[in-house]
């Protein structure tokens, strides 16, 4: 965490105290708002529609399409005009709608500020907007409140601040005054956006807006995020195919040109085969594909904010994750006892008071073991805090400070409930928690007039002769067993007692000759299901990293428990680490403490310059620029602030974690869709090419009519192409390793997957024209059908389950392809368009025998391409 500055004329320390009875005066106030600004983040300047519009329409694939689509409207295929601009329209709407939506990330940082705070001026108590607040202030807080700009403390009392939102510790911080003789550090200073849990403070602001740790974070913000891994592939595939129409239209146009052919029909010719090499229907297939990811999801309560977010998942190669809320409950549960007598656990999760306890692994009833039973009731007793019971939410909450509701519920698992407890045993005198002190003592007064006291405290201040009245071997034992604790990332808290005459005049002269009751060992435990994500990532290829502001042994308890680290020895890297060393290589660690938002966007940024695609996983307000630079942010939905649910692209509604290995693999069918989709459009529109240009060559002198083409390519890219994008995943999806960042939409082999597939069409259609050619049938229109035939069967082929119901869509899309080329043949006013011949049925079987072809070629393709691909993707 970053000091606060406050040695300036406006924010240093008072030169006495009169100055925070009296605050600033109206006039200084003003003229200091109007020198600083509003206490408020500076919002982004809005990019105007046109702007977002113009941006899509210069990507390198729209440009394409649009220019086919001028082709397609020289050559008066309105059916093929109409189907690109529609593409075109509906990708361009989506993506401007998406950016519109993310805009939205830096402004929610505004709901985090207090609407009015309290503040002395003039001598006074006024209540002011939190925006007109002003470096110099005095402001008072209360329970509940949050802290409305950075301030340095000059007045505390029990005051205790959750602060794990700005900076990731899973345990409320306390905070002491500032002496004036002093530097103030960290316990003496406030963060804008934090919450005060318990206690009252007088403090005077030494940030606003922008220069407040709201405002640093709203700064690191402001980037843009880049395009995605898909967005960037298929921007190449935009500039290959550009380069590739352009040659073939060339190409076509002279061949016929030498063979005599005339004019205006081969400039028609050309056009038409260039339009067929286009894959017009691929954005279509990406969209579909991306929004029925999107619908998959969403029934895992995974809300996706933007569409190209869940192919984007499929290439994440590091998971960078935050550990409070997202790995962990993001509740403090006490799960471990140690007492003079013996070691116990607890089960159960939350503040929910269900449980048991164990002793040696077996479950015991809390009356066989009165020294359990005297540690939890103790704990219960010396204790302000409340547990709720389930409302709306079903969960169990908690109201006061964390740590203590663990106690609470631990004692509800051994039948002790708070209530009964303060009514039999009522607390008649006090001395409160403070981070000096560390430690809390109560004083109960039974029925029968016994008077006890209770305390309770941080083991390195309790477990002291000057406290417990116990031989030093047994407060040397104790002190072995809360290191022990602490080791494994617990919070300890040591638990004595000892009866009084009396009741005190003054609480603190008795905390001496205390009893040892034990220890209670407390932490935010794992998810249940954190462990199976964190093995499921590492089966798919994913490093898993962790990134957080808590405490070193924390982090490295939690990372050792889940899998991420598999060696107790294994580096965790702090934040003082990466201050002291900006130049180390953070690539080499995968755990992170005590970081800084700005270091979690270091880290991140850092993977990505390593050529990683990254994302990122959180829900606090420190967790925003990290989540708004990764590739992919990824917010927890129910606990996660307004700034990271803004922040990322997919929300976690159930703040389940598992929901992102779900989305890994929809991103992975995403993009296998994609492939199967480019192999077969590809190797369609190449057979369609080598066909027109190799047909002369035996003896067919004009293959296919323009129409003829344009109808085939409208058949096949169309419908069919489209419903080939909602194909489910394949078998072993997640056992492989993600594909390669670097690595070309067109890479590992599917170009050689063209070539081939393309060549086999080429083949049984030029023979199909060829045969017919020698037998006197009408072989141009014989060798349309088998050409459309041939790439219907290949669709067939390519799906990773041949007869799944799971996507009924092709099936009956290629039935209808079929039936539209039956169409041109059989129809008089398609086949006068067409130019086609009505064939004898016997004919059909040759094009039926394309089909066949079609799907056996593609079935063995399948076969080769498992064998070489290195990363075994599908299609």
């Amino acid at each position: 965490m970053h000091n606060t500055p406050r040695a300036s004329s406006e924010s240093g320390p008072p030169a006495d105290h009169s100055f925070l009875v009296r605050g600033l005066t109206k006039a200084q106030a003003s003229e200091r708002l109007a020198r600083h600004g509003p206490n408020t983040v500076r919002q982004p300047r809005r990019t105007p529609v046109w702007a977002r519009v113009a941006a899509q329409l210069r990507d390198p694939l729209i440009l394409v399409l649009l220019a086919a689509a001028v082709l397609t409207t020289l050559t008066e295929d309105l059916a093929d005009t109409v189907v690109i601009l529609l593409v075109v329209t509906v990708n361009t709407a989506v993506g401007v709608i998406q950016e519109i939506r993310a805009d939205r990330a830096v402004s929610a940082l505004s709901d985090l500020s207090a609407p009015t705070v309290r503040v002395l001026r003039d001598g006074a108590e006024h209540e002011v907007a939190s925006a007109d607040l002003v470096p110099g202030d005095v402001v008072l807080l209360d329970e509940g409140d949050i802290v409305p700009a950075d301030a340095v403390l000059y007045e505390a009392s029990a005051l205790l601040v959750d602060e794990a939102s700005l900076t990731g510790e899973s345990v409320p911080v306390d905070k002491t005054a500032l002496d004036p003789s002093v530097e103030p550090i960290e316990d003496n200073l406030l963060q804008a956006g934090t919450v005060v849990i318990r206690g009252r403070a007088l403090a005077e602001v030494t940030a606003t807006g922008a220069t407040s740790a709201l405002g640093r974070i709203a700064a690191l913000m402001q980037d843009r995020p880049g395009p995605t891994p898909l967005q960037h592939r298929l921007a190449q595939l935009g500039r290959v195919l550009a380069a590739v129409v352009i040659g073939l239209c060339l190409v076509v146009f002279a061949l016929g040109m030498l063979r005599g052919q005339p004019t205006e029909s081969m400039a028609v010719t050309a056009i038409s085969l260039a339009v067929a090499a286009v894959p017009e229907s691929l954005p279509a297939v990406v969209t579909l594909g991306l929004a029925l990811g999107a619908r998959r999801m969403a029934e895992h309560h995974a809300i996706v904010r933007n569409l190209p977010a869940v192919e984007t998942l499929g290439s994440v190669t590091v998971l960078a994750t935050d550990k409070t809320g997202t790995l962990t409950e993001g509740r403090m549960v006490a799960e471990r006892l140690w007492t003079p007598h013996g070691t116990a656990e607890l089960t159960g999760t939350g503040y929910a008071p269900e449980g048991e306890i164990l002793v040696d692994g077996r479950p015991i009833d809390a009356k066989a073991a009165p020294d359990v039973r005297d540690l939890l009731m103790a704990a219960a007793l010396c204790n302000d805090s409340t547990l709720l019971t389930p409302g709306s939410d079903p969960a169990w909450s908690a109201l006061g400070d964390p740590t203590e509701a663990a106690l609470l519920a631990a004692a509800g698992k051994a039948g002790l409930d708070r209530d009964t407890l303060r009514r039999e045993h009522p607390r008649v005198a006090e001395a409160p928690f403070d981070s000096d002190r560390k430690r809390m003592t109560t004083v109960h007064q039974d029925a029968d007039g016994r008077v006890w006291a209770v305390l309770k405290g941080a083991p390195e201040v309790v477990l002291d002769p000057g406290f417990i009245a116990a031989p030093p071997e047994f407060l040397h034992r104790a002190r072995y067993e809360a290191d022990l604790l602490a080791a494994d990332g617990y919070r300890v808290l040591a638990v004595a007692t000892r009866p009084l005459d009396a009741v005190p005049n003054r609480t603190e002269d008795e905390e001496r000759s205390m009893s040892l009751l034990g220890l209670v060992a407390i932490r935010d435990p794992p998810k249940e299901s954190a462990r199976h994500t964190i093995t499921a990532c590492h089966e798919a290829g994913i490093t898993p990293v962790m990134i957080t502001g808590d405490h070193p042994a924390t982090a490295r308890a939690i990372a050792t428990r889940l899998g991420i680290l598999h060696d107790r020895d294994e580096m965790v890297l702090t934040g003082t680490d990466l201050r002291e060393d900006p130049q180390r290589d953070v690539t080499t660690a995968r755990v992170f403490a005590r970081t800084t938002p700005e270091q979690k966007l270091t880290i991140i940024q850092a993977w990505h310059s390593r050529g990683h695609v990254t994302a990122m996983n959180g829900d606090g307000v420190n967790d925003g620029p990290a989540l708004r630079r990764a590739d992919i942010g990824v917010a927890m939905g129910r606990r996660g602030t307004e700034v990271a649910r803004q922040a990322a692209d997919l929300v976690l509604a159930d703040d389940e974690i598992a929901t992102v290995v779900a989305a890994v693999e929809e991103g992975r069918r995403v993009y296998d869709n994609i492939r199967r989709f480019l192999v077969f459009g590809l190797s369609g529109g190449a057979a369609e090419i080598a066909v027109m240009l190799l047909g002369p060559l035996v003896g067919l002198p004009l293959p296919l009519l323009a129409a003829q083409i344009l109808w085939i390519n409208l058949l096949t890219h169309g419908l069919t192409g489209v419903a080939l994008g909602a194909e489910p995943a394949g078998a072993g999806t997640m056992r492989r390793p993600p594909r390669p960042p670097e690595q070309s939409i067109l890479g590992d082999g599917l170009w050689h997957r063209v070539l081939r597939l393309g060549l086999c069409v080429t083949a049984v259609s030029l023979a199909a024209g060829t045969w017919g050619d020698h037998t006197g049938r009408a072989w141009q229109t014989l060798l349309f059908l088998t050409l459309l035939g041939a790439q219907l069967g290949v669709v067939i082929g390519l799906r990773a389950h041949t007869f799944t119901r799971a996507n009924p869509f092709l099936p009956i899309a290629v039935l209808a392809s079929a039936a539209l080329g039956l169409a041109g043949v059989y129809v008089p006013v398609l086949r006068d368009i067409l130019g086609t011949d009505a064939l004898p049925v016997s004919d059909l079987l040759v094009a039926l025998a394309g089909v066949f072809a079609g799907f056996a070629a593609a079935r063995v393709d399948r076969r080769i391409a498992a064998g070489g691909s290195r990363t075994g993707s599908g299609g």
